[in-house]
């Protein structure tokens, strides 16, 4: 599912205009990338959560020459599922 098909299907189901639902949909994932920014985590009871862990820098190897290769420290967003969620996406 993209963009375009998550605003139809939330359109849809939220009984709301195409325009009204791209408005709600943009409004919240701004609101949660401005939580992630300011190092909070953001818990979706049923869902998820997202939320912003540090990556040590660490030693690598450049697979095209073999050498050895330092990947500096980085910020990354994880996103671990909730038991809800994981429980009706393996409910057959």
């Amino acid at each position: 599912m993209n963009k375009t098909e998550l605003i139809q299907a939330i359109a849809e189901k939220a009984n709301l205009t195409k325009v009204q639902a791209k408005a709600a949909l943009e409004a919240t994932l701004e609101a949660v990338e401005g939580t992630l920014k300011k190092g909070d985590k953001v818990a979706l009871i049923g869902f998820g959560t997202f939320q912003v862990v540090k990556k040590d820098a660490r030693k690598g190897i450049n697979p095209a020459t073999k050498e050895a290769i330092k990947i500096p420290a980085k910020k990354v967003v994880k996103f671990k599922p909730g038991a809800d969620l994981a429980m009706k996406v393996n409910k057959k």
